[in-house]
């Protein structure tokens, strides 16, 4: 029992820590050392990438993990917990993140070429900022959540 804790809150720790690193170290660092923003774009971009596939195999360890806790200790009911609900939107974010928003700002940065060159005002560019604002409100979705599932999942567990 305290092992399938223990993978919970890893788990979590591991999706929330990689969050964190990539705001707040990787993508602004990148941005200040790398020589033009479409190659720091590029690294970032397969950063996020990799991030998102960080999320969907910790969550589903969450979940798997939590699930097994559960029938362990007799309590089929506490599938449906708040911290299980809460995992289950983050993956879900996360695939919409990755594979709905992610994947259409990669075809139009792929169609655009450098995007310093495309200018501010063009439709295409207007469209990709708007997207690069979701994508972020998306991750920032899922730390808030996860943060929220952390703190139920760290409190004594029955």
């Amino acid at each position: 029992m305290a092992l399938l804790r223990f993978l919970m809150v890893l788990s979590l720790g591991v999706w929330l820590g990689s969050i964190l690193f990539f705001g707040a170290v990787l993508a602004p660092t990148v941005f200040s050392v790398l020589p033009t923003r479409a190659l720091a774009g590029s690294v970032v971009s397969r950063s996020l990438s990799s991030l998102h596939v960080i999320g969907m195999v910790c969550g589903a360890l969450f979940l798997l993990s939590s699930v097994i806790y559960a029938r362990i200790g007799g309590r089929m009911a506490e599938v449906f917990a708040t911290r299980n609900l809460l995992v289950l939107v983050m993956l879900l974010v996360t695939l919409y993140a990755q594979y709905g928003i992610g994947a259409k700002m990669n075809r139009m940065r792929v169609e655009m070429g450098e995007i310093d060159r495309v200018a501010p005002a063009d439709p295409r560019r207007v469209e990709f900022n708007r997207l690069h604002i979701w994508s972020t409100r998306l991750e920032g979705t899922v730390l808030i959540l996860g943060l929220a599932a952390l703190f139920l999942t760290s409190r004594k567990l029955p």
